[in-house]
């Protein structure tokens, strides 16, 4: 009986194959005490499972074909650092030498502690790292129950072209982890669907980057779904339909061979200018997280780097932070690639919610149960510890003899910090100009995330050359949602008219003042503001490099000059998507009747 799974679309496009079932991996963990004698000798056990993956680990990442997408090597890199981190390994042995568990045991008494900090967590893309955690403790498991290399459960069930006979087949899992994902590439998986994930775990980044369709939290799939079922992956509208008709499968395979043309025509749109229909000439951006992203980012056609997020170099590192030249040598890389073109370094957005590896489990406690969201964060956190920011001052400033650099102000709320902001810039240069060190011209821009900062606007601008809307966390000051409480998530809503009016408010503000202004979060890369956001006045969108082209078509079909004159109508509306969709209507209905006068002509 045909039946529909709903989940987060992930990764786009359509697959259509039989199912390969892949058991959780979360192994069925044993429960017993060690004797004292045996507790050095379990030790062992735990020390010589971490070896053994860590192995594994470093050998896929030594292995890497060179077209693999640069996500995979980062993540397995966060693999193994979790692997070594002593809140994870240390902790453990705590249990065993302390509690008498068996490892295994133990193993599972610290994951919880740890999963726990984990849903505390504020931000949404370091709250699903708990994902990576504990695919690295099932690796460990794995290990330890069956004495063996440490292969993953996936492994065994990676179909070859000459295994899979001819029905296509789509993998369904409870979860796969970036290291599964490299034999996933390798097999003959037309796409995938996890009972758990979300927009930014690591599996649905992997999925972007290799750009195959996947559907992730569709909660009860790996046990709904059976062996050899026929499934239809709708990576567009997060859909999973399960058993289908014929007639089903005919539509969607229709649907697929479009969607496919069209993607091949997207394709031709990549190197093509950003130009409205009434000639607007827009930037198109990209996000990245590490210098290696920024040769995918050029390849998608990015016009630069609007977001490059500075803290995922700081954390995961065991209590190491990078040093001045490590940071110089990741930013000059990410400058270099971009031959030219700009890139907008974010300064280190570090706090309650991102916390760094040196913070102890009970520091970590006390920062959420104070609402991380609140606390000492981004700016403030960087402002708090003086000497670490000016290294990344100096560090980012002689990046900039390089190539066109901009600096990025997280979380701008007072103009107390902005000013101990440009000082602390001014000390960086003159420490480098006291060493003899080399370093490039910046331009300096502020986040607008808080509410604060879009309503004092005109005052904060004194102070900075350009804004960058921070969309995601405007949103959630805005509307006081804590996104990581699943009672009141359902009310984060980028289409509130609160929110909308703030993010036209800034731009009408920057471009008065002759100010660059761009959006750098979700809302950017989602076709269903374009036009909206042109409307406002916006001529320059950030966003993940999968996302450019489809944004340039859509810009490409916009007038914007008719969004603009329909731009008070929608943000004056109740329900503003409802107005934008009827604008939209109306103006592919203008659209038809030009053309069908133009024919008659």
């Amino acid at each position: 009986m045909s039946f529909q799974l709903f989940g987060l679309p992930v990764s786009r496009g359509i697959a259509i194959g039989r199912a390969v079932l892949v058991a959780s991996s979360r192994l069925d963990v044993a429960h017993y005490y060690v004797a004292a004698k045996d507790v050095e000798t379990e030790i062992e056990r735990l020390r010589s499972a971490r070896d053994a993956v860590a192995r594994e680990l470093a050998a896929m990442q030594r292995d890497l074909p060179i077209e693999a997408p640069a996500e995979l090597s980062a993540l397995l890199d966060v693999h193994l650092m979790l692997l070594h981190d002593d809140t994870l390994t240390g902790a453990t042995k705590h249990w065993i030498r302390e509690r008498h568990y068996n490892a295994e045991w133990a193993l599972s008494a610290q994951l919880e502690v740890l999963a726990r900090q984990f849903d505390e967590m504020e931000d949404e893309y370091l709250r699903e790292r708990k994902a990576d955690l504990e695919q690295v403790v099932e690796r460990l498991l794995g290990v330890l129950a069956r004495g063996d290399d440490g292969a993953s459960p996936l492994v065994s069930h990676v179909v070859t072209p000459e295994q899979s006979g001819e029905d296509p087949l789509v993998l369904v899992a409870g979860d796969i982890s970036p290291a599964d994902m490299l034999r996933f590439k390798g097999s003959v998986f037309l796409g995938f669907v996890t009972d758990v994930g979300g927009k930014t775990s690591h599996t649905a980044i992997v999925a972007r980057s290799m750009d195959i369709p996947a559907v992730v939290g569709a909660r009860e799939a790996s046990r709904l779904i059976r062996q050899d079922d026929w499934v239809v992956i709708d990576g567009d509208a997060g859909v999973v339909i399960v058993d289908p008709s014929p007639a089903v499968i005919d539509e969607y395979r229709a649907v697929k061979r479009q969607r496919d043309l069209g993607r091949a025509g997207l394709a031709r749109l990549r190197h093509l200018p950003a130009v409205t229909l009434d000639g607007q000439r827009v930037e198109l951006l990209a996000n990245i997280e590490q210098p290696g992203d920024a040769g995918a980012a050029l390849a998608a056609g990015a016009a630069g780097i609007g977001l490059f997020r500075s803290e995922f170099l700081f954390m995961n590192r065991d209590g190491e932070l990078p040093g001045e030249d490590e940071q110089f040598e990741a930013y000059r890389t990410a400058v270099e690639a971009m031959h030219g073109r700009p890139v907008t370094i974010r300064t280190v957005d570090i706090g309650a919610d991102k916390a760094l590896d040196r913070m102890s489990a009970n520091e970590l406690r006390h920062e959420h149960a104070l609402n991380p969201a609140l606390g000492l964060r981004a700016i403030r956190w960087s402002l708090s510890e003086p000497a670490m920011f000016r290294q990344q001052l100096r560090a980012i400033l002689r990046a900039a003899a390089h190539g066109r650099v901009r600096i990025l102000i997280p979380m701008v709320a007072h103009l107390s910090e902005v000013r101990h902001t440009i000082d602390a810039l001014t000390r960086a240069r003159q420490q480098l100009d006291d060493a003899g060190r080399a370093y490039g011209p910046v331009e300096v821009g502020a986040m607008v995330e808080v509410p604060a900062a879009a309503l004092m606007l005109p005052a904060v601008l004194r102070y900075f050359d350009f804004v960058s809307i921070g969309t995601n966390d405007l949103i959630q000051y805005t509307l006081a949602i804590d996104r990581a409480d699943e009672a009141v998530a359902h009310l984060y809503n980028a289409w509130h008219p609160a929110v909308l009016q703030l993010v036209a408010q800034t731009v009408a503000c920057a471009n008065r003042l002759h100010k660059d202004v761009s959006v750098c979060g979700e809302m950017a890369g989602d076709p269903a503001f374009t036009e909206l956001l042109l409307g406002m006045g916006l001529r320059s969108f950030s966003m993940h490099p999968s996302q450019i082209v489809t944004i340039k078509e859509r810009i490409l079909a916009t007038d914007a000059s008719r969004w603009a004159a329909a731009i008070e109508r929608v943000l004056g509306a109740d329900d503003p998507e409802h107005e934008c969709q009827a604008v939209a209507a109306e103006c592919v209905a203008r659209g038809d009747a030009l053309v069908a006068t133009a024919s008659a002509v």
